[in-house]
């Protein structure tokens, strides 16, 4: 819910002189929440960073004050603040709940809900949160429906439309998932969802050429210096879900010759990395060999 607050308004700093007007007497009229912190922790500077931008993104629902406890101990004493980074919010002029530590933009949105349920998920964020589950369950068809649902509230919601597209071409419906795809936005492509989408189409339909799995590595068993074989393997291994593998099929052509294809097999790695996630585990452990290979 957006009201006519500034960012001024609703990210202030407190000491001793304006903590009853600022917290609890603004409490009165809508949540603060007070974030006890030090400049010398780390912690500290990274929580406040998403605190503000969640503050900001809930558009004056909630306010945000901070308190530097070294140079506020007596506020510190009286809220036996007892470690920082910690959190305490306000509603009506008491303190409803509090948390100590590193909390990640999720954690800190469901904590925000508690105290203003305005906060809570939209419809289209709902029908997108089951999507998702749907689409983690592999019930394609229903999670389709789900992101059509999305499309209809928002048609160019990129999360809506890249899960369209992933649920076609899971379906094996790559024409639609390409119509899906087509007449995107230079913004939208870059839309990291987005962009797995449209790597995991290119492999597709690449994969949709290919032979048999069995056949593709007695081809490259018999002719191991043969990089288009071992190229397709990789692509029928991924398929199949081997990851691990298929990159490392790919490795190998680039260790040989990288330059073959005009540098094809990086590229279709670099297109492994974009489907599976930069912080995918896969992806972590598969770019490093590949930097490790690189810069050798």
């Amino acid at each position: 819910m957006q009201n006519t607050n500034s960012i001024d308004q609703m990210i202030v700093n407190v000491d001793m002189s304006n903590f009853v007007a600022e917290v609890i007497e603004k409490s009165m009229q809508i949540p603060v929440i007070v974030q006890f912190w030090a400049a010398r922790s780390e912690l500290c500077q990274t929580l406040g960073r998403t605190l503000e931008k969640v503050i900001t993104e809930a558009g004056g629902a909630v306010r945000l004050a901070k308190a530097n406890v070294d140079e506020n101990q007596e506020i510190a004493a009286q809220m036996k603040i007892r470690s920082v980074p910690t959190v305490v919010a306000f509603v009506e002029g008491r303190p409803v709940d509090a948390f100590a530590g590193a909390k990640s933009d999720s954690e800190i949105r469901e904590f925000l809900t508690k105290i203003a349920p305005e906060l809570g998920p939209s419809d289209i964020e709902k029908i997108l949160i089951l999507a998702d589950e749907l689409h983690d369950q592999k019930n394609y068809q229903d999670a389709s429906t789900a992101y059509s649902q999305a499309l209809q509230l928002e048609s160019d919601n990129p999360q809506a439309i890249a899960g369209l597209a992933q649920c076609l071409i899971q379906m094996d419906d790559l024409e639609n998932a390409e119509h899906i795809l087509s007449n995107l936005t230079d913004k939208q492509k870059n839309n990291p969802a987005v962009s797995a989408a449209l790597a995991r189409l290119d492999t597709a339909k690449q994969i949709g050429s290919l032979g048999d799995l069995d056949t593709l590595k007695s081809a490259v068993k018999k002719k191991p210096k043969n990089h288009q074989a071992r190229f397709d393997l990789a692509l029928a291994l991924w398929a199949t879900e081997a990851r691990d593998e298929a990159a490392n099929q790919l490795i190998s052509i680039i260790a040989t010759d990288k330059e073959w294809n005009d540098d094809g097999a990086r590229k279709q790695l670099l297109k492994f990395f974009e489907m599976a996630g930069p912080m995918d585990p896969f992806t972590v452990s598969a770019r490093r060999k590949l930097s490790s290979l690189l810069f050798s």
